[in-house]
């Protein structure tokens, strides 16, 4: 399993995460795509929530090797048009180091704060699906064009190439459509922790195969928090920190932290979490959350990361 921490906050603040894991080893590092951040209406109004996607062409020309992912962006906030020039100019700039990773959205308050159309659920699928189809399309190395109910692209000759090969990625809790897409268009499957894990890549990987994809060639990751110390009276510690932080009582936070699966324990007990993911196929895991200089490179190294 690698690990890839999963970071926001100003640019200063997201490159010294992108410096440590490069000069770590860690194979890349992954910004989220949100206007808005935080659980409440008052973290919301002061957590820096810049654009993810101006951050990581920053980081091209401020790395050398790491690899570059945004995970993920909403269809809602960008034409694919916008999204695939985007994705090649940071390819271009960082030498072929970039993943585009693509989802529906979720977050309906960053919406309707900035005025952003946010269609029912199915709607955001449909396009989500098109906005894939048509960066497909748009990376072919011979035009092929696109026509869809929302987004049309001409069969055109685009210029400039990547000089890599811009990774597409998606992303989400969907237990059938995401799959779907993952394993039809996209390169890696970030699939969230639930219950229908084995499932949803089953379908992921069935899918691929129906689009005549290799089903072996599909990375797949997930991401969520971690909460882990080296024994059960430090991982209480912690955890009653970071419930102090948000306004949350402990037992509230624990009971929230089991519904979402998130990974919860001691380094050996996560030892053993991680393993069994691995052998479900998942072969990176984006550990999201403040960066702590002190306790992140720790939790890495017990982890194995």
């Amino acid at each position: 399993m690698e690990f890839v921490i999963q970071t926001s906050g100003t640019y200063e603040e997201v490159l010294e995460v992108a410096r440590f894991s490069e000069q770590a080893g860690l194979p890349a590092v992954a910004l989220p795509d949100h206007y808005l951040l935080g659980r409440n209406e008052a973290a919301m109004a002061t957590r820096p929530a810049s654009d993810a996607l101006i951050q990581l062409a920053g980081l091209a020309r401020d790395t050398s090797r790491i690899g570059l992912v945004v995970l993920v962006s909403p269809v809602t906030f960008r034409h694919p048009a916008v999204l695939i020039k985007t994705a090649i100019t940071i390819d271009r700039m960082s030498g072929g180091r970039f993943t585009l990773g693509l989802g529906t959205g979720w977050m309906d308050r960053e919406h309707e704060v900035f005025g952003l159309p946010y269609p029912p659920r199915a709607e955001r699928y449909a396009m989500l699906e098109e906005a894939l189809a048509y960066c497909r399309a748009a990376l072919a190395d011979t035009p092929t064009g696109f026509d869809g109910a929302f987004y049309a692209l001409e069969a055109f000759p685009l210029a400039p190439r990547p000089v890599g090969s811009v990774r597409l990625l998606v992303g989400g809790s969907g237990p059938h459509k995401t799959p779907r897409l993952a394993g039809a268009y996209a390169d890696e499957f970030n699939v969230y922790m639930g219950d229908d894990l084995a499932g949803k890549i089953a379908r992921a990987r069935r899918a691929a195969a129906d689009a005549g994809r290799d089903p072996d060639a599909l990375v797949l990751s997930s991401a969520s928090q971690v909460f882990a110390a080296p024994t059960e009276e430090e991982l209480d510690v912690r955890l009653r920190e970071f419930a102090a932080g948000i306004g949350t009582p402990v037992e509230e936070l624990r009971d929230r932290l089991a519904r979402a699966h998130t990974p919860v324990g001691t380094y050996v007990q996560l030892r053993d979490r991680f393993a069994e993911l691995a052998s479900l196929g998942i072969t990176r895991y984006y550990v999201q959350g403040a960066f702590d200089r002190r306790r992140t490179p720790e939790m890495l190294e017990a982890l194995g990361g």
